[in-house]
């Protein structure tokens, strides 16, 4: 378009100049031809259009906006049109509380009351895209900034709505995958009215009430000394089982030799030792009276 104005300019310069009057005057045909090449120029630069690629182009001819995409690549134009570049990669918002970690400065976390009042405080993160096709409505109706107006607005109002119906300590632990799967069939509606897919909803954290957090670790401490206490006991019982059954062993061995035992079997094996004794190559004097033996050197 600069190339055409400047042309333009050439061209009423070289009519005003051409009068014979005027020492220049012989100047304004090549005027009138530079500003006709310069015209010919910017149109035919205005008329070429390169789309980066994950890219579409919206075409605005006056305000009016157009229909028809331009897909990456070069595109021919009209020359007056002007084209808007809208990204159709995925994108990514994320609202956190951590500074400098989301997409707007400072503590930009959802802050949201939970069923028992308590308020509980949620970073997100929404991965999303343009649908190529609505891209003209895109910027029609909401223009550049859309992710101002629809994606943060919206995000941030369904996680307020759902978040009042579960109580804060569910949210932080049974309920959360539930909550996570509401909130993003909430918002992908949402989005498809606007021309936008929703890919992903990720929860990235949820903090509790610094006095529900400490209740909850308290209850886990407990928790996990009752699980310990448990152990011991259950240990201590086995080893008092394993003695009980240690003792009933030693006690039934007893009781059979004893039952077993007899006074021939005694002097039976008795008289076995002896003979062994008295059959030992060893020098030795035994001196018996019928019953234990004293035996006297040897080795």
């Amino acid at each position: 378009m600069f190339l055409i104005f400047i042309g333009v300019i050439l061209i009423v310069a070289g009519f005003a100049i051409n009068t014979p009057a005027l020492q220049i005057s012989t100047f304004s045909r090549p005027v009138k031809i530079a500003g006709f090449v310069a015209i010919i120029l910017g149109a035919f630069s205005s008329a070429v259009i390169q789309i980066d690629p994950g890219q579409v182009g919206v075409q605005a001819l006056f305000g009016s906006v157009k229909e028809r995409t331009l897909p990456s690549g070069l595109s021919v134009v009209n020359p007056l049109v002007e084209v808007r570049e809208f990204d159709i990669k995925t994108q990514n918002y994320t609202m956190s509380g951590i500074t400098d970690e989301g997409n707007k400065g400072g503590d930009d976390a959802i802050r949201a009351l939970s069923a028992d009042g308590l308020e509980v405080t949620i970073d997100l993160t929404v991965l999303y895209r343009i649908i190529p096709t609505e891209a003209p409505a895109i910027y029609r109706e909401l223009g550049i900034d859309y992710r101002d107006l629809i994606v943060r607005p919206i995000a941030r109002t369904r996680i307020r709505d759902l978040a009042a119906n579960y109580e804060a300590v569910s949210l932080y632990s049974s309920k959360r995958e539930e909550f996570q799967n509401k909130i993003f069939n909430a918002i992908e509606v949402d989005f498809n009215k606007r021309g936008l897919v929703l890919e992903q909803l990720l929860v990235r954290n949820i903090t509790l009430p610094e006095s529900v957090r400490r209740a909850i670790e308290s209850k886990i401490n407990a928790e996990q000394d009752a699980q310990k206490m448990e152990f011991v006991l259950q240990k201590e019982q086995q080893e008092a089982e394993r003695k009980r059954v240690e003792a009933q062993g030693i006690a039934d061995y007893q009781r059979i030799i004893t039952s077993t035992l007899t006074k021939a079997l005694l002097e039976y094996e008795s008289i076995k030792a002896q003979k062994e004794i008295a059959l030992s190559p060893n020098a030795k004097v035994i001196i018996t009276s019928g019953k234990t033996p004293v035996i006297l050197g040897g080795n």
